[in-house]
């Protein structure tokens, strides 16, 4: 076994968070490698945020067309050309690998194509050369899991839907979150005649209620056939190659192709991580502290893989936080209240703060301001869309602990007001700011009559 160098800090996983804990730890003076079998970016640029993303922009051009007719333009024959949005989508995560990979180069980052595994708590083996390293930080990010259905593996997963040689002209979704909801309004919005498939009784389920129970609506009336309650039983495939979904509660539904976007699992298979000592849950999922520490002193977990919030700018924020932690006199703990999150499904939906229902939990009372109209856009035509608007307020301090939208850039607007929550602004300071007029935002600085 050849012995490969020594460093301050070996990364395991070259996603978002991984190249943002390297390439911080290399400008805090740290001599640092990274190990990455696959492209760089991790999840997020390869088959999540950016090209998910991108479809959906796609597929809104549907509604915008429609739109466009109500202003007096003349639209002609419209025609998509999937091959034509995977190629151009390609061509652009290509050059975000290339970005990610240049920035570690350009820090100083040791690159090393291939996959690493832990020998102990302060070895890493890669290609049979053994590096040894004063820490590892895993960020090997997380994996589509599929439920133990017959004919699971005759569905796709998020993955392959970004390489689809064709769309389907019928496609079935499987499950109740963010990826689930956001595919179906992509294939809806291409197109395809979909159907979105839910064990529960409603989307979203760790989301405030009304949004789940609302974007269940809109997406109803863009075209999307959503079941509830139906939880997956099995997939077969006819004699004429189509596939039938069928549930557990008799819902059958035949289609050309079937997503299961039913969870991911933590990527810990074959790391080493038992043999380093590390302690993991049954799900696979590395067991950290608020230092982003697992049970081995030398080694700490980001991401997906240490599961504590699977977004890809919490991973980044954990990664700046163990690079300060390890490599600066400044001890950094992640702060995980007033987490603002998008899902771009259609219409777009976002949320920062409480739900209702932890808002009663937490506060006992609490105060809802809500609204719902036609945004003015969609005044002049037959789009029905509406709007919806919810902030949560605390009673005893008059702060607002929760606001939640459904709307066009939503996840734009949202991100705004979240700087309002996390800096704790009180609902009399948000009535006090002057509106933008006439935007759909201003609604968030309007709102006066509580709920009943």
């Amino acid at each position: 076994m050849s012995e490969g160098r020594e460093v301050d800090l070996f990364v395991i996983g070259g996603g978002s968070g991984g190249v943002r804990a390297a390439r911080f730890a290399a400008g805090f003076g740290a001599r640092v490698a990274i190990a990455e079998s696959g492209r760089f970016g991790g999840t997020c640029v390869n088959v999540g945020c950016i090209p998910k993303k991108l479809f959906s922009y796609a597929a809104h051009f549907r509604d915008d067309f429609d739109d466009a007719a109500d202003f007096g333009w003349t639209i002609g024959d419209t025609r998509f050309d999937w091959p034509a949005l995977v190629a151009n989508k390609d061509r652009e995560i290509a050059r975000l690998n290339g970005v990610y990979e240049r920035l570690l180069v350009s820090a100083g980052v040791e690159i090393l194509r291939s996959r690493a595994r832990l020998v102990d708590a302060h070895t890493v083996e890669v290609e049979g050369k053994r590096w040894r390293t004063r820490y590892v930080l895993v960020a090997t990010g997380s994996w589509p899991q599929r439920p133990p259905i017959p004919g699971a593996e005759l569905a796709i997963s998020s993955n392959e839907a970004f390489a689809l040689e064709r769309l389907p002209r019928r496609a079935v979704v499987v499950g109740g979150g963010y990826i689930a909801l956001e595919f179906a309004s992509i294939f809806n919005g291409l197109g395809v005649e979909t159907t979105l498939a839910y064990r529960g009784a409603r989307l979203l389920r760790h989301f405030d209620a009304e949004l789940g129970e609302r974007i269940a609506t809109e997406m109803a009336r863009k075209g999307v056939r959503i079941c509830l309650n139906a939880a997956p039983g099995s997939i077969v495939r006819s004699a004429d190659g189509a596939l039938e979904a069928a549930f557990r509660d008799g819902t059958q539904v035949a289609a050309d192709l079937v997503m299961l976007a039913t969870g991911r699992l933590p990527n810990t298979r074959d790391l080493g991580l038992e043999a380093a000592g590390v302690r993991c849950e049954a799900d696979g999922r590395i067991v950290v502290d608020g230092m982003m520490r697992s049970s081995v002193d030398s080694i700490y977990a980001i991401g997906d893989v240490a599961n504590q919030h699977n977004l890809t700018p919490v991973a980044t924020a954990e990664g700046m936080a163990v690079a300060r932690t390890l490599f600066t006199r400044e001890s950094t703990a992640m702060d995980y209240e007033n987490i603002p999150t998008a899902v771009f499904c259609n219409p777009n939906l976002a949320t920062v703060g409480l739900s209702e229902a932890m808002a009663r939990e937490r506060f006992g009372a609490v105060d809802v301001y809500r609204t719902s109209f036609r945004a003015l856009k969609h005044t002049l035509g037959k789009n029905a869309e509406q709007l919806f608007m919810k902030l949560l307020v605390d009673p005893a301090t008059d702060r607002v602990v929760g606001a939640h939208m459904i709307g066009p850039d939503a996840g734009e607007i949202i991100q705004g007001v979240a700087i309002a929550v996390k800096l704790g602004a009180t609902k009399t300071q948000f009535d006090a700011t002057i509106g933008i007029h006439p935007t759909a935002a201003e609604e968030f600085v309007t709102m006066r009559e509580k709920a009943a």
